[in-house]
């Protein structure tokens, strides 16, 4: 019973990395025509206090 169980967990985890869209190592994005460029950072997630 728990094999099904963790096969069923295996098969999930695979569809899910599968749909993510993550086929292929990243690639820098080309250098902007115009010169002027715009950075930052993004941050996202739960923060809790106890």
């Amino acid at each position: 019973m728990l094999g099904t169980h963790r096969s069923h967990l295996l098969l999930l985890a695979l569809l899910l990395l599968a749909a993510c869209g993550a086929d292929a190592p990243p690639t820098a994005p080309a250098a902007p025509a115009s010169g002027v460029s715009i950075s930052g950072t993004a941050r996202m997630g739960v923060s809790t206090t106890f």
